[in-house]
């Protein structure tokens, strides 16, 4: 039985400070080691387990039970190999770590079926207290657990056995996605929602964005934070699928790759559908309302970039849109609605586009004098010509991040002025006051283009 050899270097202090001597009457009897410290003491009596301790104490049951009677037997990880795991999985304090992933790590390094000394470690596997194996080879004369090479041994409490090992033991079920773009997530306490979606999703999905990417170019995934599902209004994470692959590109795409844009979104493919990036020397905005937090966190596979706001995929084109808020309860954009219809757009929003629209409310058009009766009675051309006024010309999508100070030009050959720090559009009749922006009904995404609700009609210029 391969035991560890003499020359095997213990860490200072780890002994020295949970033994005492038990004497016989005879001053020449052997000595024997009495433990009388039970193994939390033991990891509390050990400066360089402080890191170890200090994770424990996270889950009081724990330490009860290791306080407990036993047989345990615990391969303890150095400060320097929490510090290590620390780096590998880019976080910077145990305290990053969620509890649940934490707890299976820490149960990892138990044995509670036997207390096994040095002279009885082996070449072998054990099954630790999280339910998974542990693999004893041997090399050189040196033992190692899960990789882990063991330094110091023979702790005796009174509730088992503590040897010292010289890095953290990570379960085999999460060490694949140690060093990848998705152990900055999953490691950390800010992106638990977003690690739920992933696991409730198609099995196939994790092995996506552990892998390379189609292209073998590896991945860029832009990571939601839990506040970004909650600014997305995301509560359910079931069947996500669609969603998370939304935030992915095939290939690696580091901040300084993005493209600069100027007075429109860049089209970027990802690999759930093309979303719409602003890039015009300040904060990097997606689809007009998700911004950019933090750039080029490295993985093996590619590179994370986090967000404050879930991307959301579109489902409906813009006359979808309409139509369904139009047959809602209440009732919105039916005045809308009407207009296209008797302008003879009804079907134009239902194509390709893009488009940029701005789109009043029925409250706008009520105010411009514009029911459903004036509208059925106005020559149609004369109803297009307002509705093209509302639909810039470009066709591109114009998210309120691409807005600056300025003229855009409508699809009647006649501009529009911005004022974005106004948050106002002054149509080409100079009408007085001019229309607003509704700040929460910008940047409504749709399969071919966006829109922006403002509270005034648009009108244009006289010819």
């Amino acid at each position: 039985m391969k035991t560890l050899t003499a020359t095997k270097k213990l860490i200072v202090l780890f002994l020295a400070s949970i033994f005492v001597l038990s004497c016989s009457d005879d001053d020449n009897d052997p000595v024997e080691f009495v433990p009388t410290n039970n193994l939390v003491e033991i990891v509390q009596a050990t400066p360089q387990l402080s890191s170890l301790e200090a994770a424990l104490l996270k889950y009081p049951d724990l330490i009860n039970t290791l306080s407990g009677n036993g047989t345990f037997t615990v391969f303890a990880p150095t400060n320097d190999a929490f510090a290590a795991l620390l780096t590998a999985i880019g976080q910077d304090s145990i305290d990053d770590i969620p509890e649940d992933v934490l707890r299976n790590v820490l149960e990892y390094h138990v044995l509670a079926s036997a207390t096994v000394t040095s002279n009885l470690v082996s070449p072998g596997d054990i099954e630790m207290v999280n339910g998974e194996t542990a693999t004893i080879t041997s090399d050189n004369g040196s033992l190692f657990i899960a990789g882990a090479e063991i330094i110091a041994v023979d702790a005796l409490g009174t509730n088992g056995v503590a040897h010292i090992i010289n890095s953290v033991m990570v379960p085999p079920s999460i060490a694949p996605i140690v060093g990848t773009i998705v152990a900055p997530a999953y490691f950390n306490k800010d992106f638990t929602t977003l690690i739920a979606a992933v696991q409730n999703a198609n099995a196939d999905l994790l092995s996506v964005l552990l892998g390379n990417g189609p292209s073998g170019n590896g991945l860029t995934l832009f990571a939601p934070t839990n506040a970004a599902f909650e600014a997305a209004g995301i509560t359910d994470v079931n069947g996500a699928d669609a969603v998370l692959l939304y935030h992915v590109i095939d290939g690696t795409v580091n901040a300084a790759d993005l493209p600069t844009t100027a007075g429109a979104s860049a089209e970027i493919e990802a690999v759930g559908g093309n979303f719409y990036l602003t890039n015009a020397g300040g904060d990097v905005t997606i689809n007009g309302t998700t911004t950019v937090t933090a750039t080029d966190i490295a993985g093996s596979n590619g590179v994370v970039h986090v967000i404050d706001r879930t991307l959301i995929p579109p489902t409906q084109t813009i006359n979808e849109l309409v139509a369904e808020f139009a047959g809602g309860n209440p009732g919105e954009f039916t005045l809308l609605a009407a207009a296209l219809q008797r302008a003879g757009l009804g079907d134009t929003f239902g194509t390709a586009g893009p488009f940029t629209v701005f789109a009043p409310t029925d409250a706008a058009f009520l105010a411009a004098g514009l029911d459903e009766a004036t509208i059925n009675s106005t020559e149609p051309s004369a109803v297009a010509g307002i509705l093209t006024h509302h639909v810039v010309k470009a066709s591109a999508y114009v998210f309120s991040s691409d807005l600056v100070d300025g003229d855009v030009e409508m699809l009647n050959n006649q501009n529009v002025g911005i004022s974005v720090s106004a948050l106002t559009v002054q149509d080409a009749a100079m009408s007085n006051p001019a229309a607003g922006l509704i700040p929460s009904l910008l940047n409504v995404h749709a399969t071919n283009g966006v829109v922006h609700v403002i509270d005034k009609v648009l009108l244009p210029a006289a010819p």
